[in-house]
């Protein structure tokens, strides 16, 4: 038993030794009061500068050789053009305004089929983690479905809704679905029977059950599953787009490849991927500010 488990049953033989099982409190207090009282080392803002020049050392140099290699002819400008001149196709790009506009489309694109499929997929996860039932009749279906690559199912897709918003969204919102369904799902089974045992003890309802004990420890996996899913409807967009579009980052890396420029074809990657990886730290500062209570190894 961890100390996380250790402090809730406290918690709950204090509350049986003062007869107080009305369940007015929620089990995670208690171990919230305990973690509170614990003092959590900081980063200091010279540590965190030293960790960026750290990871920052084999991009830059990377970017170093690509260049020199570049500039005395080792690399073709038509194969690999130089960073400086993927840089000057972007400043280019950004300075019409062509830029802004593809990435606000794609951004928008993934959005909203990343919040469609993600509230399926929770709600999904939720209802099967729950109920047995509900596995035994959903999960088959969806578990068949989810080992169906996108670029299989996009023509089929494509064919339905046409070339159109509607077939872009939901090939997006088709990859956004499985990764916070699985995650989710797995994350309610793996709760700790104990922990039913102590609310039992305490009388919870089942709401109360649900809402203070099943979805906050399950937070973490479902945490997990949400930056997967968000990670995955952004490969959705890529597929989405390099198909058919006529807007988009995808279009500008598909515009890149009639024409010839490969300086374009890398602003687009290099898009995706800078936006990409913005999104997926900002859900990694969400998911420390909600976890702030676990005590997980930090190397």
């Amino acid at each position: 038993m961890n100390e996380g488990t250790e402090a809730i049953m406290k918690t709950a033989k204090s509350a049986l030794d003062s007869r107080d099982i009305s369940g007015t409190a929620p089990i995670v207090a208690g171990r919230t009061k305990v973690i509170s009282r614990l003092k959590l080392p900081s980063r200091s803002w010279k540590t965190s500068l030293s960790d960026v020049v750290i990871g920052s050392l084999i991009p830059l140099g990377t970017l170093a050789l690509w260049q020199i290699a570049g500039s005395i002819g080792w690399l073709s400008a038509e194969f690999l053009p130089t960073p400086l001149s993927i840089l000057s196709a972007l400043t280019e790009l950004a300075a019409t305004g062509e830029l802004i506009h593809h990435l606000g489309v794609s951004m928008g694109r993934a959005g909203l089929g990343f919040l469609i499929g993600g509230v399926l997929g929770l709600c999904f996860g939720i209802l099967t983690g729950l109920f047995r039932q509900a596995e035994y009749i959903l999960d088959p279906s969806v578990q068949v479905l989810r080992l169906v690559p996108h670029l299989a199912i996009a023509p089929l897709i494509i064919l339905w809704f046409g070339f159109g918003e509607v077939s872009k969204v939901v090939i997006i919102m088709s990859g956004s679905f499985f990764p916070l369904y699985i995650n989710t799902f797995m994350a309610i089974r793996g709760v700790d029977k104990k922990l039913y045992e102590v609310a039992q003890v305490l009388g919870f309802s089942p709401y109360q059950r649900i809402r203070r004990l099943i979805l906050p420890a399950a937070l973490p996996g479902i945490l997990l599953g949400l930056r997967l899913s968000l990670a995955v409807a952004w490969i959705g967009l890529v597929v989405a787009e390099l198909i058919g579009s006529q807007s988009g980052i995808g279009f500008l890396i598909n515009e890149g490849k009639q024409n010839a420029n490969t300086a374009i074809i890398f602003v687009g990657i290099l898009i995706f991927a800078i936006v990409g990886k913005g999104i997926d730290s900002l859900f990694r500062m969400i998911e420390r500010n909600f976890l702030f209570w676990r005590d997980s190894y930090q190397g």
